[in-house]
């Protein structure tokens, strides 16, 4: 078997490449390149060698598109899931809600993916700081803090 970073060095192009086709993506791409690679090095010891270590890793990096594209769709529905239960009685408090909703959407692009990520989980998962903590691999304290400097940020962000 060869070692990890002889591996990595002779098929980080290959999946880097093959993700860039999937996502379209340069920072996607090159993101779940990582995220696969550190996934090979955890799971080495399941690779039999039964096909080459290129269609092997470029297995893994598919697999990590498609959660990524199913935890989007999922993010997307329950946001419309939850701005579909408001009822509003005018049509002026819509346009009010709809400004303030945009506005926040904007704010919160400015932040940083993990930032963004933890405050979508808060506010329309509605998750604990230890429920977020499991899920993105961290502690709940991290989550909470990470929250509070994401809300912070929010009131600073033009």
């Amino acid at each position: 078997m060869q070692n990890i970073e002889q591996i990595y060095e002779e098929h980080f192009e290959t999946v880097n490449k093959y993700l860039f086709c999937l996502t379209h993506n340069k920072d996607i791409s090159e993101e779940l390149t990582q995220e696969t690679f550190y996934r090979a090095i955890k799971k080495i010891d399941t690779y039999k060698g039964e096909c080459q270590i290129s269609v092997w890793l470029c297995q893994i990096a598919k697999n990590l598109w498609y959660d990524q594209c199913r935890k989007n769709k999922k993010v997307i529905n329950e946001e419309n899931e939850l701005f579909n239960e408001q009822t509003l009685n005018t049509l002026e408090e819509q346009v009010i809600l709809d400004d303030e909703r945009i506005a926040l959407y904007k704010r919160m692009q400015k932040l940083d993916e993990k930032t963004r990520e933890v405050l979508y989980l808060r506010l329309t998962g509605e998750l604990s700081f230890k429920e977020i903590g499991i899920i993105l691999n961290r502690t709940e304290n991290w989550a909470s803090v990470t929250f509070y400097r994401g809300k912070n940020k929010l009131m600073e962000v033009d």
